[in-house]
């Protein structure tokens, strides 16, 4: 039974007693939630560890996170945390505040996207009637990446030879980890060649030769309305080219005095910091161009028999042709703000850990227990 004290819950002083292998709290601290605590099985000789499990809200021995899967930091973390949390206020806050942002990010970057793509119509460098194929809904409620993956194999189980996937969905509803598994399935259970495709490279491609066009043309440094006119986005797309360039596919960046691959440039002169600065001036303005470049690029691969995985937001894939097109959704979207708590909790916890040899079970609570505390602390009342 539980002794739960005053009703003011100001005693915080507790005892634990062992009877027939469980642990049963007598008296309750005050930073506990009463309804959300229950009889709780005895995980440990440590006392300290039984509360500890009891502020976290969790019930059950089966869910203690151990090191190794701390360790990990996958999606089976991050949905061992959800659950161990299940019952947690603090961890429901940050969860909220999280899953707001999240949103609120989303809608901004849509927006964002939507503009350029506007822009990309007025202009006439996209189709402006044009209606993308449908896209496939699944639902990620209550399913790890490997079974969104095998859920996605059902329908093209009979595809020979090289496609073009489609993946988009909110942030959160495990995009990036689905498409690494698909990968690895598609590879090693299909003898596919299977490659990923990300428009971010061509953007930076664009916005270097943009930036190489103000210097050579005496510019005081970025000047988006020079560089950035209808005829020279044109002719800066002209000086890219897409292809097998020694035996591989690639990038090839060819003009302004510029003559270099992606591959061999896109952690150097690709990342550097007025690139890195202008990319957003650019991307804004060169939507249509780069959608098309894109487009293109995964439709030779698909045709030379390559499977190509392409990850995005559905203004941005909308234009390349494909009956394979997937969309993961979430039916309970409160599950996109536990996401991000647990993956950021889980990220912290295991800094506050050892960085030589493993932890216990009840160093890997406390480490938990002390960033939940401290992430909850800065949100917002």
């Amino acid at each position: 039974f539980f002794h739960r004290g005053t009703r003011t819950h100001t005693c915080m002083r507790y005892n634990l007693a062992l009877t027939s292998g469980a642990v049963f709290a007598i008296t309750w601290p005050r930073i506990y939630n009463p309804a959300a605590v229950s009889r709780v099985p005895f995980c440990s000789i440590h006392p300290q560890n039984a509360l500890l499990r009891l502020r976290a809200g969790a019930h059950s021995c089966k869910n203690m996170i151990s090191y190794s899967l701390l360790l990990q930091q996958s999606a089976q973390t991050s949905n061992a945390l959800v659950e161990y949390w299940k019952h947690s206020t603090d961890f429901n806050k940050l969860a909220q505040y999280e899953g707001n942002m999240t949103v609120a990010r989303d809608n901004e970057d849509g927006e964002k996207l939507q503009e350029g793509i506007d822009y990309a119509k007025d202009k006439g460098v996209i189709d402006p009637n044009f209606v993308p194929d449908p896209y496939i809904e699944i639902d990620v409620l209550g399913k790890n990446p490997h079974q969104v993956a095998d859920t996605i194999l059902q329908h093209i189980q009979e595809q020979t030879g090289g496609f073009v996937l489609v993946l988009v969905g909110l942030s959160g509803t495990g995009k990036g980890t689905t498409v690494s598994v698909l990968r690895e399935k598609l590879e090693t259970q299909q003898s596919k060649q299977v490659v990923t495709w990300s428009n971010g490279n061509i953007f930076r491609s664009v916005t270097l030769l943009a930036v190489t066009w103000c210097e050579q043309n005496g510019c005081d440094g970025f000047d988006a309305t020079k560089a950035l006119t209808k005829e020279n986005i044109a002719n800066y797309m002209t000086m890219l080219s897409f292809g097998k360039f020694n035996g591989k596919y690639d990038t090839h960046i060819h003009g302004l005095g510029l003559d270099m691959l992606v591959s061999q440039v896109q952690n150097t002169e690709l990342k550097s910091p007025q690139v890195s600065k202008s990319i957003p001036t650019v991307a804004k303005v060169t939507q249509g161009e780069v959608i098309l470049f894109a487009a293109h690029a995964v439709d030779v691969m698909g045709k030379d028999g390559l499977v190509v995985l392409l990850e995005g937001r559905e203004q941005t894939v909308n234009y390349v042709r494909t009956p394979f097109r997937f969309s993961l959704v979430l039916s309970d979207e409160s599950l996109i703000g536990k996401r991000r708590a647990a993956q950021r909790i889980m990220a912290d916890a295991l800094k506050r850990l050892p960085k030589t040899g493993g932890a216990s079970d009840e160093d890997v609570v406390a480490a938990l227990d002390q960033s939940l505390a401290s992430m909850v602390a800065e949100v917002p009342s």
